[in-house]
């Protein structure tokens, strides 16, 4: 065990539930004490930590699938970094590590909660986007939940985030007819057909989106994947064929709403139609991970899958991220950086 362990580590608490947009004022940077990893742990010092839409719903106090947040405590969400001090069998110094004790500079985990990564296959930082939550949740939300096959046409908003970008490349590599995407600028809107292969997309700011996604998909779409809700969602319902399917991932329009947001005004239309919304959960799919993995590293491999990160550098940028992903201002993934 190393003698020169960090004595003291940085780490971001919540100290008050937003009430709409989160503030500065609702969080703290502190100081926490280090100590030798007890038996069965390990310390990891985080090379980049997660910031991610589902984390705003953490912060407040409702019952969910994940419990909230508590206040005056560490946050936590997916990180990756290096092993600096092990008492746990398997782990030792220098392994790069996957775990889920992120917005801290330090972590003092069970060995069990840790995955190792290998840093020869991607970047670091690559397994907590493409290769990690967010590549797994495009992966089982369109080809599980959707029941995506060859032929669909594919309509993705929020398009351009971490899973909406690996949602349309993977339905075109599987051989998706027609894949549209939305985002919330003209750059993003270009990365999406230019870079990532999308068959037409467009900024949902510069008019309805029915009206826009009707004129990209003509046809019809019968696959949406919904980062979105609202008004997005609405149009889906329009413009989806018989038997279509929606994978209900994120809702991110309506996360720092003060008042009820109000639903499709068209949900008549998924009798007729005899559509299928069905809701994802990451931790649902943990049975697809090697497969994700094994057939995600191929596709990088092969340059066949692309991927994009804002890193924000800095511990102290954590809110500045958290908040600057609210507000759209990534491309991809959405990452701070401690190295």
């Amino acid at each position: 065990m190393s003698a020169a362990l960090p004595t003291s580590s940085r780490e971001w608490h919540l100290v008050a539930r937003p009430h709409g947009w989160p503030k500065a004022e609702d969080f703290a940077l502190r100081e926490a004490a280090v100590a030798a990893p007890a038996e069965g742990r390990i310390l990891v010092r985080n090379k980049y930590f997660s910031v991610d839409p589902y984390m705003r719903g953490r912060m407040n106090d409702v019952k969910s699938y994940t419990p909230p947040f508590k206040l005056d405590h560490p946050m936590d969400g997916g990180a990756v970094g290096e092993v600096i001090a092990s008492n746990a069998e398997g782990f030792a110094v220098g392994d790069h590590v996957l775990h889920g004790l992120g917005w801290r500079e330090i972590a003092d985990l069970p060995a069990k909660h840790a995955v190792k990564v290998d840093p020869e296959i991607a970047p670091l930082s690559a397994y907590l986007g493409v290769l990690g939550m967010p590549g797994l949740t495009a992966y089982a939300g369109l080809f599980e939940v959707a029941s995506f096959k060859e032929g669909d046409a594919v309509f993705v908003s929020g398009a351009a985030g971490a899973v909406g970008s690996q949602v349309g490349q993977m339905a075109k590599l599987k051989g998706a007819s027609r894949v549209i995407g939305s985002a919330g600028s003209d750059e993003k809107v270009k990365l999406l057909v230019e870079e990532y292969g999308f068959d037409a997309a467009f900024n949902y700011k510069n008019g309805p989106v029915r009206d826009q996604l009707k004129a990209a998909a003509p046809d019809g779409i019968d696959v949406y994947f919904d980062n979105v809700g609202g008004e997005h969602l609405e149009a889906a319902i329009s413009s989806l064929n018989v038997h279509g399917r929606a994978t209900i991932c994120g809702m991110i329009a309506q996360y720092n709403a003060t008042e009820p947001t109000p639903g499709p005004n068209n949900m008549a239309m998924i009798i007729g139609k005899r559509l299928r919304l069905q809701g994802v959960l990451v931790s649902d799919h943990s049975d697809l991970q090697p497969q994700f993995v094994q057939e995600v590293a191929g596709w990088l491999a092969s340059g066949e899958l692309k991927f994009q990160e804002t890193k924000v550098e800095g511990m102290e940028k954590g809110y500045d991220a958290f908040v600057g992903l609210l507000r759209g201002e990534n491309t991809g993934k959405m990452i701070v950086s401690l190295v």
